[in-house]
This record gives C-alpha cells, structure tokens and sequence, in this order.
C-alpha cells in the first residue's frame, strides 16, 4: 500500500503529525495519502500517563479544541508536595520550595487514553487513514538504503512457526516518508538508531518505570483538580522515583509511583514500592472505602536533552517520546510530544508537495532547536543529572537553585553517562527487601492487578520476549543479580521455578502489558522485546 507518509504510532505525537499534515494540505488546495498504523487493538489502548496536562501545544494544534469538546476539562485547582520521612512520617514542602516548572496553574488531570482517542477522531474526519490493530514490526528499505516504510507482523503465526488456519501476511506500507511516534523504547526507532549510528553524539537514554492505578473515592474524599506529589519513602536518598495523586473527575483518581531504572538494588520490586507507598496516612487516607478499577505500567524515558539523538535518517525522523522529549522537571511530555509532531509535518510538507521530495528531511532537527520545545528542555537539562550525582535530597536542594534562582540556566551542563542496565550492584552486596504481603484492600498483588489492564495475547503464537541466550538467567543473573526480572517486571511475567531442585527461567508472555522495562533493565540486555500480533497486549480504558 503506497502512501505519502507513514506514521507508526497512534499516540500524542504521531496524531499530531497526522493532524498538522492534513491542516496543511487542506490550506493549500491539496490531497494527501498518510496512514496512522498502531498496534493497539483501538486508538489508546496502549496509552498510559499520570497525567497532568499542558495544553500549550493543543492550543497550537486546534486553538477551538475547547469548543470541539476535547476531553481536558478537569482543570488544576491547587499542588501540594509532600517529603515522606518514613512509612507515617511526611513534611508538606513548602510552595516557595518546589521547583518552579512543577506548578501547575493553567493545566488539566486528564485521561492522555482518551485525549489521543479525540485526536484520532480528528484525524479519520481530516481524512486520516487509522490502522489500529496492526503491530509495524519491520523497517523497509529502498535500494540506496533510504527507509521506505514499514511492514506490518503477520497474523496467525503459531508458537511452532508454522501458519495456522486464517493465517494472514503482513502488510508493506510504503511513503515518501515515514515517521516514527512508537514511545518509549520503539522498536523500530532503536533498529534506525543502530542502523544510523543516531545516538554517537548523546549520552544514553535513561528511564523509569511508571506504575499507575485509577480508583473511584469517597465523594467526601474528593477534591477534584488536588494535584498531589511526593518524594523520599519508601525509596531510599540514593533511588530516584516518587509518588503522585491527582484527584480527576467523577470522583476518581489517578495514583501512581515511578522509580527510575538506574536503581542499584537488584532486590527491589517497584511494583512493591508502589503498593508499600499506598500504605502511607497521607496516600491511605484517600483510598479508604474506595475501589481499584485500573491498572498499567508503561516505561518513561527521562533522559532529557543530553540524551537526544539525532532526529532524522534517510526517510523519516523520531517524534515524541521515540526520541525522548519529556520534561524531566515537568514530569511532562505530551505537550512536547505534540509539538513535535506539528513541527515534523511542517517540515517535511514543502518537500512532499515538492517535485522531488529531500532523502533526508533534515531542517527538523533545526525547526526543533528553534522553538520551546528545545527551550523547555535546556531549562531541564540538569534535573535527570542532579539527582543522580547528588541524590534524592541534596539533589532536590540542587533542583530548586537550579529551576527558582538560576531558570535553568546555570552556566554548566551535567551528564550521566552511565546506562540504566548497569548500574545494578551484586545480590550479595545489596540489602535484601521484605515487603508485605497484600492486603486486597489497598495493595495488590501482580496477577489480579494484569487482570484490571485487560492485557490479552493470543496463546499459539511465538514468544514476543525473546533471549539471546536462554542460559543467561540461570546460569549468571541468578547467582549475580538474584535474576532481577522476577521484581522489575510490573506484571509477573518473569519466573524462576524449581523443577525437582533445578531452577528454571520462565517467560509468561501473556501477561506483558508492553511497559518495555525488561528491554531497559535486564543487566546483560538478554531480554529482546519484540512485536506481538497486532490487537494483543493491554486494552487501557481511561488510562
């Protein structure tokens, strides 16, 4: 199938992309052929954020989204920060005290899910063609080894190989350019990273695991718009992560705790942390007598400009989260991921319609450079570095001379050069971690918690996780590490068994909820992280 463009990724960015190309088109008297293909079974099933929204790009992309009935209506009311001493013990911080870009006057609690499933609407009524349900699972190539496009996995593969009945091939989905918006950690955006040598010029990506729950509460509980932080426990001063709460509509609220992947105990289970720090009075108090309807997991990158890569290839270029905008200090980044998208379609629009379209468009990384997206990101450039080199607390005091004295613009720039996957320390060397057992009430444990995220995978088709080496766990994470996928995975994928007093890796595919954490953190990076058929994985409602 032949298009103009190939977008793969119905989230923030790609949609945006999608959305300004046909704005474009429609000002100039024109007709263009561009495809959104998402491997989700529908428009954000596969989306998950906080999420605290800054409609500053939104105002860019649809300056009448208020009157189109966009779902941001929940506005802020207020934000509190909490420093939590211990599992009872908390300091409200000071407002003078928070670092300047975490207020959030002016923005929304929405449901990001549903704010792309808007956008996908505007984009099909644009005259958008949205592929849900099609996982792209291969990069296509044109003779001079400029991208082309995508193929799309096959359906009705079984776990032999072998096609099954009602087999159906992929699809080979070509443009002139093709734009890749698959978040965190594509796959496709790492194979061109590779190909291209992307990254030679930028530290490593760095990341964190976000864990998020959605409850109903007690109306008396509730204070729609209350946006609530913490930092320290149950993390120790040397584990970057922390927790939030954000009282959304309908007496509902969204919780949730990340915990960056450079954490260097290998006995910690972030899933646990997150269910332990529910357990503090002033997270517990909101949820007594209410009810978990949600849950999911999804991987955040937070490297920030040090870690950009290059944004262009031969054919196309990485938006959104595939290349790493988030605003670490912000703990935003669908405003910049929309952002980017608008300025991708700008930039390669002239040259679509052009009668030879540039190989590579390469003025996307100046347009970039040029505008608040790259300016929000200089300002946050020291947050990610900060807290790595000084720790929780002091790099927190780091954070507020930085953000509320000096805007960002201390004259110095500090990296971290080390990548997530190494930073583990020996299992003999760490302090072993007691968790308690869940309650069912306010803490759960990993399997019914899968259940909630609706996460399906048709059973007879090959393994999406896949090993190097299928010695590898057993025979050295295990005796080094204590094979840490057993905890960082948020939804139990990952096993040791004892078979007759033999230990056993066991990959339980089917619960993976495509958080990508194993891609990220497995110490030996064993754990390649492929495409399932498309449709398969989470089915987020709301999230």
């Amino acid at each position: 199938m032949e298009f103009d463009v190939v977008i793969v990724g119905g989230g923030p960015a790609g949609l945006a992309t999608a959305c300004r190309l046909a704005q474009l088109a429609e000002a100039d008297g024109r007709e263009l052929n561009v495809v959104v293909v998402e491997k989700g079974s529908e428009i954000g099933a596969h989306i998950l954020s906080g999420n605290v929204f800054e409609p500053r790009a939104l105002d860019e992309l649809f300056p009448d989204w208020r009157e189109q009935d966009a779902p941001v209506r929940t506005a802020v009311t207020g934000d509190v920060v909490h420093y939590l001493t211990s599992e009872s013990g908390a300091v409200k911080v000071p407002n003078l005290f928070v670092p300047a870009p975490m207020h959030n006057e002016g923005n929304y609690i929405i449901s990001l899910g549903r704010l792309c499933q808007w956008l996908g609407e505007q984009a099909e009524n644009a005259g958008i063609n949205v592929f849900p349900g099609f996982a792209a699972s291969e990069l296509l190539y044109d003779d001079d080894g400029r991208v082309a496009g995508v193929a799309t996995s096959d359906f009705g593969i079984g776990k032999d190989g072998q096609q099954k009945a009602g087999y159906t091939p992929g699809y080979e989905l070509k443009g002139k350019y093709t734009i890749l918006a698959e978040g965190v950690r594509g796959n496709l955006g790492e194979e061109i990273s590779r190909k291209f040598d992307l990254r030679r010029a930028a530290d490593p990506q760095h990341y964190g695991i976000g864990i998020k729950e959605v409850w109903e509460i007690a109306p008396s509980l509730h204070d729609e718009g209350k946006v609530v932080h913490t930092l320290g426990w149950p993390l120790d001063s040397h584990t970057e992560g922390g927790g939030f709460l954000y009282h959304a509509a309908n007496n509902q609220v969204f919780l949730g705790f990340i915990v960056a992947l450079n954490y260097r105990n290998p006995h910690l289970s972030p899933f646990n942390e997150f269910q332990r720090w529910k357990l503090h009075p002033r997270i517990r108090h909101y949820l007594e007598g209410g009810k978990r309807i949600g849950y999911g997991a999804r991987a955040v990158n937070k490297g920030g400009l040090q870690s950009l890569p290059k944004l262009t290839f031969p054919g196309g270029m990485l938006v959104g989260c595939d290349a790493g905008f988030l605003n670490g200090v912000k703990i935003k980044g669908a405003h910049t991921a929309i952002k980017s998208g608008m300025l991708a379609a700008e930039n390669i629009y002239p040259s679509l319609v052009a009668a030879q379209p540039e190989p590579e468009p390469a003025g996307y990384g100046d347009a970039i450079r040029a505008s608040w997206v790259y300016d929000e990101l200089y300002r946050a450039r020291n947050f990610g570095p900060g807290l790595h080199k000084f720790g929780t607390f002091l790099g927190a005091a780091f954070t507020f001379v930085d953000q509320n004295l000096f805007r960002g613009r201390l004259p110095f720039t500090l990296r971290n050069t080390e990548p997530d996957h190494e930073s583990l320390a020996k299992a003999e060397d760490a302090q072993p971690i007691e968790y308690p057992k869940p309650d069912g009430v306010i803490t759960f444990d990993r399997l019914s918690s899968v259940y909630l995220s609706s996460t399906n995978h048709e059973e007879d088709q090959p393994s999406h996780l896949k090993l190097r080496d299928e010695a590898v766990p057993v025979l050295h994470n295990l005796p080094e590490y204590d094979e840490p996928a057993q905890r960082y995975c948020p939804a139990g994928v990952y096993e040791i068994v004892d078979e007759g007093g033999t230990p056993r890796f066991q990959i339980n595919a089917q619960n993976c909820v495509h958080c990508k954490t194993c891609d990220i953190k497995d110490p030996t990076q064993n754990i390649v992280w492929d495409v399932p058929e498309g449709g398969g994985g989470p089915n987020y409602s709301g999230m």
